[in-house]
């Protein structure tokens, strides 16, 4: 079975920065690999279209520009908010509001996103909300595992709010990547990474 519109797929991979030998940012290793329900709007579109027709057993590499992944990086997603937003009765938690962590929020409309602590001054916290591989181009390499029909639990989740399968796309073997670890972007259920949208 070839990878289209509502095949559920899995597959492994490595993702670098800085070409297809530079840095690895995140490996799906072969005992925890991504799965997805391809054509669901759960990945990056261009992550999909590069897999799409592909099967069981199918070797990829392939290269998305950063417009392609998740844009260039915004200096308006750069803001400071009032220190006090951070108080739990009264008192800021420390070892969550430091430089260089990934402190999980919410805008005006109730969507989740993840914000990076640039500075902390008496007064306010300037977070990034930037995507962390904002500005990258990324690299993937590696293999198609299976391919097959998706059950309707499968399809249920992936259209409902779960589903997705990548850990920075989401999705992110690690959070630091982008996505919470175990998850696909910052509101799926899936198994995490970078390939999710």
């Amino acid at each position: 079975m070839d990878i289209k519109r509502n095949a559920y797929v899995t597959l492994s991979y490595v993702l670098r920065l800085k070409g297809f030998e530079g840095e690895i940012v995140e490996e799906t290793p072969e005992d925890k690999p991504l799965e997805f329900v391809f054509g669901t709007g759960r990945m990056l579109q261009m992550f999909e279209e590069k897999l799409d027709g592909l099967k069981a057993g199918d070797d990829f590499s392939f290269k998305l520009t950063a417009d392609e992944a998740y844009g260039q990086i915004n200096e308006e997603a750069k803001v400071d908010i009032p220190k006090n937003i951070f108080e739990v009765e009264g008192k800021i938690d420390e070892d969550l509001i430091k430089v260089g962590n990934m402190v999980p929020m919410q805008d005006a409309q109730g969507n989740r996103l993840n914000g990076i602590v640039l500075d902390i001054t008496d007064e306010t916290v300037k977070m990034d909300f930037n995507h962390p591989l904002a500005g990258d181009d990324l690299y993937f390499a590696g293999a198609v595992k299976e391919v097959r029909e998706t059950t309707d639990e499968e399809m249920m989740a992936a259209v409902g709010g779960g589903g997705c399968g990548s850990g920075c796309g989401c999705g992110t073997g690690e959070e630091a990547a982008g996505c919470d670890s175990g998850a696909c972007g910052p509101d799926g259920s899936g198994s995490g990474g970078c390939g999710c949208s």
